[in-house]
């Protein structure tokens, strides 16, 4: 429990509401752990902050206390991301303090979080692309489940979980496409090329049965010792077949999520499919490709161009 390394005697009377908290996040929204030991780190700063001013009760907690919390964490170094994640997880307990009655308002709801860089999203070249799909060794099982799962996840622009998840009746030689459930379950229906419907295709007559050894799973990619692969088991893979590859640089499945997403809008393709493709609810999560895809071009002309 997350709780179990604190010190309540920095939280103060804040400590019982500290844990009862925690506890709502691991019980009755079913949290990971991981997620909830974020939350009680973040919190436990807060409310031992709070206590430290003097403060024993919610009611006297105001807006600029929050700020100024902010504020002593922005000067000891915390960066945008950070304060932006600390800032959730306050609003959060203050709105679950509202919601039971606890609290008469909420003083973090006009709290904005500092605006963050925009990242933008890094992709493999198409040499990348190609070595690292051809990496996997197809005499074995194993191999052929690998380059099935690289090739789909290229050809789609799937996410890992969505990839791992996927069963045997949501790929469709004909006509081509794999049925994906995405963020909220929401299904979409995402092309197949050639290349990916191909090895799939030998993965499941060659490969998919000997993994299993007379095992029965509904799940297309199967472990030997597992009903699916997991997406961890795949992270590990990954890097196995890109150091093969000779790639230098990191490789993560939402990098050749990202790599789907920029070579499809270089050749030109319309941003509203690529949306569609990637399951994108907004097409403003998309337009991040966008950026990519007029640095390329820039970097074209600068290549190509007499003065450029």
């Amino acid at each position: 429990m997350a709780s179990a390394t604190t010190d309540t005697a920095r939280l103060g009377p804040f400590a019982l509401a500290f844990d009862l908290f925690l506890h709502h996040l691991r019980i009755e929204r079913g949290l990971s752990a991981n997620t909830v030991d974020n939350y009680a780190l973040d919190l436990q700063a807060y409310l031992a902050f709070l206590h430290a001013r003097g403060l024993d009760r919610f009611v006297q907690v105001t807006e600029l206390q929050v700020r100024e919390h902010l504020s002593e964490l922005g000067r000891g170094g915390l960066g945008a991301r950070s304060l932006a994640r600390h800032l959730s997880a306050i609003k959060s307990l203050h709105r679950h303090l509202v919601e039971e009655g606890d609290l008469p308002g909420d003083p973090a709801r006009e709290v904005r979080p500092p605006k963050l860089p925009q990242r933008l999203p890094e992709w493999l070249s198409l040499p990348e692309v190609d070595a690292l799909l051809a990496a996997p060794d197809l005499s074995t099982p194993r191999g052929l489940r690998d380059r099935a799962m690289l090739e789909l996840m290229y050809a789609c622009g799937l996410r890992v979980s969505e990839l791992c998840s996927l069963r045997l009746g949501d790929f469709r030689q004909d006509p081509g496409l794999v049925r994906v459930f995405g963020k909220g379950s929401k299904e979409r229906l995402v092309p197949v090329g050639r290349s990916a419907i191909q090895h799939t295709d030998a993965y499941l007559r060659e490969g998919r049965d000997r993994l299993l050894a007379k095992r029965v799973s509904p799940y297309l990619f199967v472990g030997a010792r597992r009903p699916k692969v997991g997406r961890a088991g795949f992270w590990r893979d990954l890097q196995r077949w890109a150091r093969k590859a000779g790639i230098q640089k990191a490789v993560s499945p939402h990098k050749l999520r990202h790599s789907f997403a920029t070579h499809l809008l270089e050749r030109g393709a319309d941003l509203r499919a690529v949306q569609a493709m990637l399951g994108h609810a907004s097409i403003a999560t998309t337009q991040i490709y966008t950026h990519v895809d007029r640095a390329h071009l820039k970097e074209v002309h600068r290549r190509f161009h007499p003065r450029g």
